[in-house]
């Protein structure tokens, strides 16, 4: 199995930007995809970007389509997610998850290990 911990979280005001980081330990980390995702108070999560095993396949959603870029790093066991042009509506605790599989998905229930997120706080 794998464990993750999300990093990189804070406030911004809107219009800038941030970049979150996910360290993975345990079994390698490029046997997983692994995905992005994002909770805001009184709100579902939901599916925010994926990423496959070896890092030339992307996913995002419609929100953050053009503004948010998601990367991996194999060597170093570490996902990002790179925000910029940030709006108030992006504040939202944001998880990252690993799937057992070659490519990622925008089903939460299709992942296996999840980080306990990180608080992004973005401010008018």
């Amino acid at each position: 199995q794998v464990q993750l911990v999300e990093s990189g979280g804070g406030l911004v005001q809107a219009g800038g930007s941030l970049r979150l980081s996910c360290a993975a330990s345990g079994r390698t980390f490029s046997f997983y995809a692994m995905g992005w995702f994002r909770q805001a108070p009184g709100k579902e999560r939901e599916f925010v970007a994926h990423i496959n095993r070896i890092g030339y396949s992307t996913y995002y959603s419609d929100p953050v389509k053009g503004r948010f870029t998601i990367s991996r790093d194999n060597a170093k066991s570490t996902l990002y997610l790179q925000m910029n042009s940030l709006k108030p509506e992006d504040t939202a605790a944001y998880y990252c998850a690993a799937r057992v599989d070659n490519t990622g998905s925008v089903d939460m229930a299709g992942y296996h290990y999840w980080g306990q997120g990180t608080q992004v706080t973005v401010s008018s």
